[in-house]
């Protein structure tokens, strides 16, 4: 069966991950991006928004995750998000890209990001 997608790109959000104090002290901005697959046939026939994902809700849902319980890696976020995401029952398979702009390397960058790609048992 073909999968269709939503895909939100760039949401930001500020928190407290990382392994040094000051990372837990002074928070950070994350950014990320997700793509979830579901079946669009079932809304797009009923023009019905409940039978798909709201991605204005989802979009609340993934930076409030990002937002919550200070971890030390960005992996176990991302695996956070990836959970949020395959709660909406339409979703099949969800990939997240969490970026850290600002991750303390001492050398020029501009970016480091984990992707992380999880489906529904």
């Amino acid at each position: 069966m073909p999968l269709d997608s939503i895909t939100l790109t760039g949401l930001r959000a500020t928190a407290h991950h990382g392994v040094f104090e000051h990372e837990r002290a002074e928070g950070q901005e994350f950014v990320i991006d997700v793509t979830v697959w579901l079946d669009f046939a079932a809304a797009a026939a009923s023009d019905a928004l409940e039978r798909t994902i709201h991605y204005g809700v989802l979009a609340e849902e993934v930076v409030a995750a990002v937002e919550r319980d200070p971890v030390d890696l960005i992996e176990t976020v991302a695996e956070r998000i990836a959970a949020v995401v395959l709660e909406h029952r339409p979703a099949r398979r969800v990939r997240v890209t969490l970026h850290k702009p600002s991750a303390p390397i001492t050398v020029p960058f501009a970016d480091v990001a984990v992707t992380i790609t999880r489906a529904r048992p």
